[in-house]
């Protein structure tokens, strides 16, 4: 059974956006690796800003540099 976890910013991803990663990453899984969709588990986390850093900084940060 495979799991899948995605994580993502809380910036806004509409549930269309969210199916559409669930679908996408379920359809990866069965193309690439013959997995059984009906078993295939995909967890998206949404991280805020402030709790997501890259360079040593948070991308509250780099958001508001427009980064």
């Amino acid at each position: 059974m495979p799991y899948v976890n995605i994580k993502i910013t809380n910036e806004n991803v509409t549930p269309e956006k969210k199916a559409a990663l669930i679908a996408g990453a379920t359809k990866l899984l069965q193309d690439v690796m013959g997995k059984n969709p009906a078993t295939t588990v995909v967890v998206i986390d949404e991280v805020n800003t402030d709790n997501w850093g890259i360079g040593g900084e948070t991308v509250t940060v780099r958001r508001q540099r427009g980064q």
